[in-house]
């Protein structure tokens, strides 16, 4: 079994920032799915949604998260959808340990605000469908291994969180042997 770790959770609750920073502690390489795709595609999320619509940008994510878990020792910021397939799910689960990241409403919405690359959130009212992806996609975050709540938490805070749980599951599995 590999031993990833996939950071799930809605925009704007930190995956790539307290990514990149778990990855520089822990001495593993960082990969954001996002940006790998993008890679592939020649082109932004923003444009791969508006040309080629959201079921071309899934399969792609899909493909790029089969990839990534032939691998061990990443760090992997997953887009906020990945976890609508269950197939990404067991994928995930099965090649490593899954976090969720988890902020609020009114959180997500003050840090993404101001970003045009969300098309999730082109919509007239983004505080709204926040609310409703978050709702919608909350039975797939609580499939994660354990989850850390970002709202009032420093990206310092979050990774201290994350290794300290990693640490006590490892005292866990030793024991188990």
């Amino acid at each position: 079994m590999a031993d990833n770790l996939y950071l799930i959770g809605f925009m704007g609750t930190g995956k790539t920032s307290v990514g990149r920073e778990l990855s520089r502690q822990l001495k593993r390489e960082f990969l954001e799915i996002d940006e790998l795709i993008e890679a592939g595609e020649g082109k932004p999320i923003t444009a791969i949604f508006k040309n080629y619509g959201e079921q071309f940008f899934r399969a792609r994510e899909r493909a790029v998260l089969q990839e990534i878990s032939l691998k061990s020792d990443l760090v992997v910021s997953c887009g906020g959808g990945i976890v609508i397939r269950r197939k990404n799910r067991e994928l995930m689960k099965t090649s490593g340990k899954v976090i969720c990241l988890y902020a609020d409403p009114e959180a997500v919405y003050k840090r993404v605000k101001d970003c045009a690359d969300r098309p999730l959130l082109n919509v007239p009212d983004p505080e709204i469908r926040i609310k409703e992806l978050l709702e919608q996609r909350a039975a797939f975050y609580q499939d994660a291994d354990f989850t850390v709540d970002t709202t009032f938490l420093t990206v310092a805070e979050v990774v201290a969180v994350i290794r300290e749980k990693l640490k006590d599951d490892q005292k866990i599995s030793d024991t188990d042997q």
